[in-house]
């Protein structure tokens, strides 16, 4: 069990797609589609399905980190650094950063500061399987905003837009809000139809 479980068969979202205005990170953007009758959508929560430019929809998952002891269906990070996840084109071998566990979320923004070995070494080669053995899935993410940075950070926004990050590295105050979500969700869809929760992680 996750953070949210949006497979729950009970009460449905409203809304009949997940388009509720939600701006989700910008590295995803133009490669997701939306989801028809939405199950539990959050007001806070951007939810999609990964989808190419040409309408591929297919992935294996690769990954730095390992999986979680008790809970072996989820990708943690390791002592050394956090996880660092990509869904690849099963087509082509196009790779698709998913979550950088150094990089994205509130807490690598403005939190916690790792080193440039930590950033740069972490080599993303395990294959992710289910418990049945598929590695090629449809992939589903959900990124949740329940920060107000406009009001926790509106005084340090500089002139052009940008603000300081924890790494000393100023970023668009725009591109922070999508990119610094404060809790992520990815689960894998099989060829049966079976989803597992592969990620779960509070991010602030």
């Amino acid at each position: 069990m996750g953070l949210f479980d949006i497979f729950d068969k009970g009460k449905k979202d409203s809304s009949s797609t997940t388009d509720n205005g939600i701006l989700g990170p910008t590295y995803l953007e133009g490669i997701t589609e939306q989801i028809a009758n939405p199950v539990k959508l959050k007001s806070i929560e951007w939810r999609r399905k990964l989808k190419t430019k040409l309408g591929q929809n297919k992935f294996q998952i690769k990954y730095y980190g390992q999986l979680h002891q008790d809970y072996k269906n989820l990708i943690m990070g390791t002592d050394f650094a956090p996880p660092k996840i990509f869904a690849v084109d099963v087509t082509n071998g196009n790779e698709i950063l998913l979550f950088d566990g150094c990089n994205h979320g509130y807490n690598s923004m403005f939190c916690d500061k790792y080193s440039n070995d930590q950033i740069n070494n972490r080599i993303a080669e395990k294959i992710y399987t289910d418990e049945t053995g598929n590695d090629q899935f449809e992939i589903v993410i959900s990124t949740y905003y329940g920060i107000d940075y406009e009001d926790e950070f509106r005084n340090e926004v500089d002139e052009n837009g940008n603000i300081e990050l924890i790494n000393g590295l100023n970023e668009e105050f725009n591109i922070v809000k999508r990119n610094g979500f404060d809790s992520l969700q990815i689960w894998s869809i099989n060829k049966s139809g079976i989803k597992t929760e592969i990620v779960s992680k509070e991010l602030a």
